[in-house]
């Protein structure tokens, strides 16, 4: 039983903890993703610049999560070793001067070499920070905090859309337009690196802004909720983190969840350019308009997840709206329609993400958690290198992005049926082993 005093203390204290993370951890990623996807919007002038076909842009793109995936779990369980603080520095100062090397590529090889490299240095960083989150905050009040840090994703596309595009208006000191991009979008990645290292506590017990009190109740109520969980599908260790087949399923989901999200945020500027005749920044203005949306609905959807304490269908019934607003959009030769449904595929693609992590990072802590979330992220990525690639194919040989759209809302529709599979059988196992 709480205590009147323990009522009010956890609110505040969850509260402050928030207002203290999450902003910063927001901004983090906000540059994460812009350094991530910014390429898209490059391809606007840089493929014809360096003569990158289709094809090869789409296999560039997502070359990236081949080096991201080999060193996702050794990069999380050093992060679990060393500290988030240092570990998290050390992965943007690294990843912002590789961005930065992007603007000094000259044909595909070079370009699928800095990809490859990029995905080597921001291993383990998003991750990282989801583990990084389940230090702090307990598990029924993970998918908001999730989805109030995961907001950066689509934003970073919002406020970053217009920027990019602009910047590739830019011809001085010999640079193109796409390289300028580059050079000062890493600049404030490697700035927010070294500003990790002092102002990111790497535990609860390391925050100076929480009385003791606080920390008090905070470590307490952690540790409850990681005594409870012993029994239900619960890991302790590493190696039993990695062996638990449901660690494995959600890598599976996750990988259809991303084969969507990746295939349309790197092809989303061209696709809408393919809509009407549109400038540059014009285009990036009608890219606003999706993740937008997308912002909204992560958020008021990761609320209805926790409010409800309901997490499968919140993962599924969003996926089932981007697969049908995907074929809408690929196969309707109305452009007015296709952009609706490219709205409501951006809602359905990103709004399901925080109930997503909420409902895989269940039952799990310490170094369990950081290489259970890791190996669940890599799997994941996986989809971030076929997405991509793949429409970048089919568009070689299609010259349509119908078919594009086809394959990546067939994986969408193909994780929410695992998803609600996976929900019917622990209905089925709850059932079987509760007492009569």
């Amino acid at each position: 039983m709480t205590s009147l005093a323990d009522d009010t203390l956890g609110p505040l204290t969850l509260r402050k903890v928030a207002r203290r993370l999450i902003p910063f951890l927001g901004f983090l990623y906000f540059f994460a993703f812009l350094d991530r996807v910014n390429v898209g919007f490059a391809a606007l002038t840089m493929n014809a610049d360096l003569g990158i076909s289709a094809a090869a842009f789409g296999i560039g793109s997502g070359i990236f999560f081949i080096g991201y995936i080999l060193c996702e779990v050794p990069s999380n369980v050093m992060l679990e070793r060393f500290g988030a603080r240092l570990w998290i520095a050390r992965i943007m100062i690294s990843w912002g001067l590789l961005s930065a090397a992007m603007a000094f590529v000259q044909g595909p090889k070079s370009f699928y070499t800095v990809r490859f490299l990029l995905g080597i240095a921001e291993a383990g960083f998003f991750p990282g920070i989801i583990f990084y989150l389940t230090c702090w905050f307990p598990s029924q009040h993970r998918a908001r905090i999730i989805a109030l840090f995961m907001i950066a994703l689509p934003l970073s596309s919002v406020i970053g859309a217009p920027i990019s595009t602009s910047l590739l208006g830019i011809e001085a000191m010999g640079l193109e337009g796409w390289q300028w991009m580059f050079l000062l979008e890493a600049i404030p990645t490697i700035l927010l690196g070294l500003a990790v290292l002092a102002v990111l506590p790497d535990r609860p017990s390391d925050a100076r802004w929480l009385n003791e009190a606080e920390r008090r109740w905070l470590q307490s109520e952690l540790e409850r909720e990681h005594a409870g969980s012993a029994g239900h599908d619960h890991a302790g260790s590493l190696r039993e983190a990695l062996m638990l087949p449901r660690v494995w399923r959600s890598g599976l989901v996750y990988f259809c969840i991303l084969v969507g999200l990746y295939g349309f945020s790197f092809w989303l500027p061209q696709i809408i350019a393919s809509l009407g005749s549109m400038t540059n920044v014009q285009v990036g203005l009608v890219t606003m308009i999706p993740y937008s949306l997308a912002c909204i609905g992560l958020v008021l959807w990761g609320r209805h997840s926790d409010a409800s304490e309901e997490r499968s269908w919140h993962v599924a019934l969003p996926m089932l709206l981007g697969a049908t607003a995907l074929i809408v959009s690929g196969w309707t030769s109305a452009p007015v329609i296709a952009f609706a449904a490219l709205c409501l595929a951006a809602v359905g693609i990103y709004s399901g993400l925080p109930s997503f992590w909420a409902l895989a990072s269940r039952g799990l802590q310490g170094a369990a958690a950081a290489g259970a979330i890791a190996l669940i992220n890599s799997l994941g990525n996986f989809g971030g290198f076929l997405g991509p690639a793949a429409i970048g194919l089919a568009k070689t040989y299609t010259n349509s992005y119908a078919a594009s759209l086809l394959l990546i809302a067939v994986f969408l529709g193909l994780g929410a049926a695992l998803v609600i599979w996976e929900r019917a059988r622990e209905a089925r196992a709850t059932t079987m082993f509760a007492p009569h």
